[in-house]
C-alpha cells in the first residue's frame, strides 16, 4: 500500500483537514461501512472518505501495473485492492437501499436540518433521492391517482412510507468510555435509568439510545 498520507476533510467547508495514513483511511471506511450496515437509519455521509479511498485505489492500481509479474507481493496487493473495492461498493449500495426505502423521511430531515449541521446525503445522493421521489410520485399519479376523484388525487409519502425503526436493538463495541448514558424503559412499569459503557465492552441496546454515540464515533456497531 502506498506510504503517502491521504487528506480527509470535515463535513463543513470551514472545518480543519485531517491527515490520514492509507491504513487509517481504510479503517475509517470499514467503520463507516459497519455502522451503515447495522444502523436502522441513514447515517451522515462520509463522502470525503469515499473520495479519498477512490483516489487511493487508483494509486494502488497504478503501482500494481508497474510491479513485476509473478511477484507474490503483487498478488497479495491485488487481493487487498479487491477487498477495499468490495467494502466501498457495499457501503454505497447499503446507503442507496436506505434512500430508496426511506426517501421521504430522509429528504424531510435534510430540508429541516439546522444550518451548519452536517448533511446525511452527499450531493449525488441528494440528487438521486429527489429524482427517486419525483419518479415515485409520477408513477402513483399515472397508475392510480389520475383515475380517482379530485379530492383523492394526492398522496402523503411521509405517511405512506414507513419510517426507520429507531427502537430496534443493535450490537455495539465501545471505543471510548461513556458515563451516565440514559436508557429509556421498555415497559410502562419500568423507569428510566443510566448506565456506564466501559471501553472495549460490547452491548445489545436500543439504537436510539446510542445514536449520538454512533455519530460521534464513540461506539462502533458490530
Amino acid at each position: 500500500m502506498a506510504e503517502e498520507e491521504a487528506e480527509a476533510g470535515g463535513s463543513d467547508a470551514g472545518s480543519e483537514e485531517v491527515l490520514l495514513t492509507p491504513a487509517q483511511l481504510i479503517r475509517s471506511l470499514e467503520q463507516a461501512w459497519m455502522n451503515e450496515k447495522f444502523a436502522p437509519e441513514l447515517l451522515e455521509s462520509k463522502s470525503e472518505v469515499v473520495e479519498c479511498v477512490v483516489e487511493q485505489l487508483e494509486h494502488m492500481e497504478e503501482n500494481l501495473k508497474r510491479a513485476k509479474g509473478g511477484d507474490l507481493k503483487v498478488g497479495i496487493h491485488r487481493m487487498e485492492v479487491e477487498r477495499i473495492r468490495y467494502v466501498l461498493s457495499s457501503y454505497l449500495r447499503c446507503r442507496l437501499r436506505k434512500i430508496e426505502k426511506y426517501f421521504p423521511h430522509i429528504l424531510e430531515k435534510e430540508k429541516t436540518r439546522a444550518e451548519g449541521d452536517p448533511s446525511i446525503l452527499s450531493p449525488e445522493e441528494f440528487a438521486f433521492a429527489k429524482e427517486y421521489m419525483a419518479n415515485t410520485e409520477a408513477h402513483f399519479r399515472n397508475v392510480a391517482l389520475k383515475h380517482m376523484p379530485p379530492n383523492l388525487q394526492k398522496v402523503d409519502l411521509l405517511r405512506a412510507v414507513a419510517k426507520p425503526n429507531l427502537d430496534s436493538f443493535v450490537f455495539l463495541r465501545v471505543k471510548e468510555r461513556q458515563e451516565n448514558v440514559l436508557v429509556e424503559p421498555e415497559t410502562d412499569e419500568q423507569r428510566e435509568y443510566v448506565i456506564d459503557l466501559d471501553e472495549d465492552s460490547q452491548h445489545l441496546i436500543r439504537y436510539k439510545t446510542i445514536a449520538p454515540l454512533v455519530a460521534s464515533g464513540a461506539v462502533q456497531l458490530i
